[in-house]
């Protein structure tokens, strides 16, 4: 590491250790301690997170004292409206705003987002006036893109996860469509006439119960709007009609040339610029606004409203141990919060998978 770049690396964890009221390394170009984030930088490093992502900003990303618990019900509206005889003595019970009753629980697991930089790099970015924000800002940005990819395609949270065998962090924790799937599989649309496929097709001949033609027949569907509409039947009668419900559509169903990119660039310096980009249809499908969203399976959909979906994070829980690696030509960050992928309500979701643009191959 250049000697200018040590300085700003210095600065850089004086910088960290002051906000987090922590006392000044005696070496602070060796890094520091291991240490719990203060509260507030906590709440600010989370807040910044969510501002990187588009996608993130428009789910909910809560803050929760307790590793364990109930389900909070985020996001999830219910009547109000009703009415008590008292003058028999019923006592009138005002309805709970979010989870009404306690349907299931989430559990908040220790997610490491460790992470490396060269020297060479920090060299390279040595001359930047804003050396600490990028070296924040790049940070935070992957963080997000790696949660909304565990948000999608997580099934597990092993002890020791592997990157190469599983690209889509489908090892580091249970994601919302793996809980859908086990916990409301009735939620869950795979196949059709045939097992672990939906076939659309035009023009075909689609499978008919009533008439028996499982034999002859070519597609279930003539049309993804057809399926969509099909599908949002599973959705509660009690929000489905609702305005607020979108279809979340995987990369591979529909021609790019039907999105347009939702997220512009800030207009000013100080507006947070999302590094992802949420990609809305030119036209509804089956009646509901189509989205794309970055790390969603090539070739499924799901019914939600975007409320529906949370990701809580446990206070208290970041922990952190910046420090430089020479051994390595590095420093090195290591970082962990315990976070938990949640659907607040169920019935406000439908998954359907395996879903195939094109007829059943003959035989």
């Amino acid at each position: 590491m250049k000697t200018a770049t040590r300085a700003l690396f210095a600065a850089y964890v004086s910088q960290i250790a002051l906000v987090n009221a922590l006392p000044a390394p005696a070496e602070p170009s060796a890094g520091m301690t291991k240490f719990n984030v203060a509260p507030n930088v906590e709440q600010k490093l989370e807040d910044r997170l969510r501002d990187s992502s588009e996608f993130l900003k428009l789910i909910n990303v809560v803050g929760v004292d307790e590793q364990e618990g109930a389900v909070l019900g985020v996001g999830v509206s219910r009547s109000l409206a009703s009415r008590t005889d008292t003058s028999n003595g019923q006592r009138r019970d005002p309805t709970a705003v979010g989870g009404a009753t306690e349907k299931h629980r989430y559990l908040c697991k220790k997610t490491d987002f460790d992470w490396s930089m060269r020297y060479a790099l920090l060299d390279a970015w040595r001359h930047r006036p804003d050396f600490e924000t990028l070296l924040r800002d790049d940070i935070l940005a992957q963080q997000a893109e790696d949660r909304m990819m565990i948000g999608f395609n997580g099934i597990v949270a092993a002890a020791d996860t592997d990157r190469v065998a599983n690209p889509l962090l489908q090892d580091v924790n249970e994601g919302w469509l793996h809980k859908i799937r086990t916990a409301a599989p009735e939620q869950v649309m795979n196949g059709g006439f045939t097992a672990g496929a939906i076939y659309i097709k035009a023009g075909a001949e689609l499978y008919d119960e009533s008439a028996d033609n499982a034999a002859t027949a070519k597609a279930d569907y003539a049309s993804l709007d057809a399926l969509v509409q099909d599908a949002k039947r599973g959705i509660h009668p009690r929000h489905r009609g609702s305005n607020d419900l979108v279809v979340i559509v995987g990369h591979d169903l529909l021609d790019d040339k039907y999105f347009n990119i939702a997220q512009k660039s800030g207009a000013t310096a100080t507006e947070v610029e999302a590094t992802d980009r949420i990609m809305r249809s030119t036209t509804m499908l089956g009646g509901l606004e189509a989205i794309r969203v970055s790390g969603f399976p090539a070739n499924a959909i799901m019914i939600t409203k975007l409320s529906n979906l949370s990701i809580y994070w446990q206070e208290g829980s970041r922990r952190r141990h910046l420090k430089d690696e020479p051994e390595y030509d590095r420093i090195a960050n290591y970082e962990s919060v315990n976070e938990a992928y949640v659907v607040e309500e169920y019935e406000l979701a439908v998954l359907v998978e395996n879903i195939v643009i094109g007829e059943k191959p003959a035989a």
